[in-house]
């Protein structure tokens, strides 16, 4: 598929499938603590309300901090999908989230200030790892393009079992799911209210929400990465990690950072590095 095209559907389509996948978690969520639980369209009526809502802030390079963070997300995304280089789409990613960060920082809020140095704390725990995957796959691959490793005609995983394994760790942080929802969360049980989000409303709360759901299509992204040309594997196992996701999610106690940033850590350099030196040598 031309890579225009395909970024032009990322952009179209993401959307659609995010707010699909919100929903399905909330009600699977819902079901798991014994509640009916939203519609399924839920997340999608939210950010529309939000969209119609009378803007209020604080500080009004806010609402330019986050515009910024949703705009490079989508810039990740259309990246990603129309296979570009892995380790730009890495960038840009990480960018997106310090623009987020600069966002909560200049709201005064010592909520979302907290927030915001946990949102950096989280950028440090997981950097590291994606890192390592995006090496693992140009290892397996030969090539930083994106459109090749999707187009491997074998099973990477296979031969990256301990970076697959360290990749779905860390990507529990970057669903901000339990134990590791350490600058905002989903859930009622914040004890820091909303966190990094706290003081955003209207239109800046709608563009976190809807960036959120761009980029949960990305990191799902990443893990078709992993399964190559095989597509209905890769939807077959992206269905289980999401359950297995939201029964974490809903079994699990948020964790002190201290700890979630020193296992994600030693994940990184046993299952990460360790595979990469394994595969080196073989």
């Amino acid at each position: 598929m031309d890579p225009f095209i395909a970024a032009a559907l990322f952009i179209i389509l993401a959307p659609v499938v995010g707010i699909l996948i919100t929903g399905l978690d909330r009600i699977l969520t819902a079901r798991m603590q014994g509640r009916v639980g939203p519609p399924v369209l839920q997340p999608w009526y939210d950010i529309r309300k939000l969209f119609q809502k009378k803007q209020v802030a604080v500080w009004g390079a806010q609402s330019f901090f986050i515009f910024c963070y949703l705009i490079f997300i989508i810039f990740t995304g259309a990246l990603f999908f129309g296979g570009g280089d892995i380790l730009l789409v890495i960038f840009a990613f990480t960018l997106g989230h310090v623009f987020l960060v600069l966002g909560a920082y200049v709201s005064y809020s010592p909520y979302a200030h907290i927030g915001a140095e946990r949102e950096l704390i989280q950028l440090m725990a997981v950097e590291p790892m994606i890192i390592i995957a995006a090496i693992g796959l140009y290892q397996v691959n030969g090539s930083f393009l994106i459109g090749d490793m999707a187009n491997h005609p074998g099973l990477p995983i296979l031969l990256l079992p301990g970076v697959f394994l360290g990749f779905i760790y860390i990507l529990t942080f970057k669903l901000r799911k339990s134990p590791f929802d350490l600058a905002t969360s989903h859930h009622a049980h914040q004890e820091l209210v909303k966190g990094s989000t706290t003081e955003f409303s209207g239109r800046t709360l709608a563009m976190v929400e809807l960036a959120h759901i761009y980029e949960l299509v990305v990191m799902l992204g990443f893990i078709w990465l992993f399964f190559g040309d095989n597509l209905w594997l890769c939807i077959c196992a992206i269905i289980i990690i999401m359950v297995l996701e939201i029964l974490v999610d809903n079994c699990t106690s948020r964790v002190r950072w201290q700890d979630a940033m020193t296992s994600a850590w030693f994940v990184t350099l046993v299952a990460g590095a360790g595979n990469i030196f394994a595969l080196s040598i073989m």
